[in-house]
């Protein structure tokens, strides 16, 4: 039987395959008034589609845990009660066709306040809903983003309790996974890499003080997210630099902290800290990462990055690379791309009644 279409247990919630939907940004919350960071028509047609199409697991976007934790003003939240309430609708739809519903909470760091991706995506200020962003030094992405303000220890803890607060409304909201946002670039990612953490306090140096952060945040979810749901991790298992930066090694040894923790699963990525970064983009060119992680330590492990076809998928779980994939690109092109692959490789998968001439 295909291992790609498995049901796979976390703590007391079995996803019915291996076929996940990594976190993708569609930039298309409103900016302000009442539905400020709520999802809407769109987000509901956008992860309904997916759900019909038979993924096990569906993973929002970068969900902010505060205003300025977002990517951009356009961006989702769940730091309000009006936000949970519209979440609501999509997470029982999800639930509906056997897909478990999960949600990435996130805080963009030195990287918020932009444009939409489609206008360019630079920083934005406030004649456009921007802010000033925040990140542990102030040291800018790049020559184009603003200098951040530096977290004092202060802002520090009060974001610590944002993440929970966001994952004890996740919760009501429907939601049966938690993933804490820890890549590219984005607030976690800054505090971990001494690419972009200067600090010389109890939150900057040593790799003690530099994986501090986010380990407080994971405490402070674990604590509030129940015993019998499983709660992820995204991860950029490098910065792809030659030096003074996140490594592979790195990722290895803050996975068995992770775990320690309460960690369930760890979502290995790459990237995103460093501008310029030269990043050898192949397909499946971030899964070795993943791999590594599995063979070295108990954490489980899912892989993304340029997975695109239905034997490629399978043969990075038969050859235990990974526990799951998430698809990103393709799921957009394909939202029935469960289905396909599940014919492909003779695997069962959840289909709508109302789609049973497909079959």
């Amino acid at each position: 039987m295909s291992a790609l279409f498995q049901p796979f247990t976390l703590r007391g919630v079995t996803i019915p395959n291996r076929v996940w939907m990594a976190p993708m940004c569609q930039y298309s919350a409103e900016p302000e008034g009442p539905g400020t960071g709520a999802p809407n028509d769109w987000h509901f047609t956008h992860l309904a589609a997916r759900a019909a199409g038979g993924t096990g697991l569906i993973l929002t976007e970068a969900t902010a845990v505060s205003p300025e934790g977002r990517i951009s003003p356009y961006d989702l939240g769940i730091w309000n009660d009006a936000q949970v309430e519209a979440f609501r609708r999509i997470t029982r739809f999800l639930v509906s066709q056997g897909t478990v519903p999960g949600i990435q909470l996130a805080h963009a760091g030195r990287k918020a306040s932009t444009e939409r991706t489609w206008k360019g995506g630079g920083p934005v200020g406030p004649e456009a809903y921007g802010w000033q962003p925040l990140a542990p030094s102030a040291v800018a992405f790049d020559d184009r983003h603003v200098v951040p303000t530096e977290l004092t220890v202060e802002q520090i803890q009060e974001i610590v309790g944002q993440f929970a607060d966001a994952a004890r409304r996740a919760l009501a909201a429907g939601f049966e996974v938690a993933e804490v946002h820890g890549a590219h670039g984005y607030l976690i990612n800054e505090f971990l890499s001494p690419h972009s953490n200067h600090r010389t306090d109890a939150y900057g140096g040593s790799y003690e003080n530099r994986t501090r952060f986010a380990l407080e945040v994971v405490d402070a979810v674990r604590e509030v997210w129940p015993e019998d749901k499983p709660l992820f991790f995204r991860i950029s298992a490098t910065d792809w630099l030659q030096d003074g930066g996140w490594t592979a090694d790195d990722t290895v040894r803050f996975a068995a902290d992770l775990q320690a923790h309460g960690i369930d699963l760890l979502d290995v990525s790459t990237g995103g800290n460093a501008s310029g970064a030269r990043i050898p983009v192949r397909p499946g060119y971030q899964v070795p990462f993943a791999a590594r992680v599995k063979a070295e330590t108990t954490l489980p492990v899912a892989a993304v990055g340029l997975i695109t076809d239905a034997e490629q998928a399978e043969k990075i779980l038969a050859n235990d690379e990974a526990d799951a994939v998430l698809l990103g690109r393709e799921l957009l092109r394909n939202p029935s791309w469960a289905r396909h692959a599940a014919r492909e490789l003779g695997g069962d998968v959840h289909v709508p009644d109302q789609y049973h001439r497909s079959v």
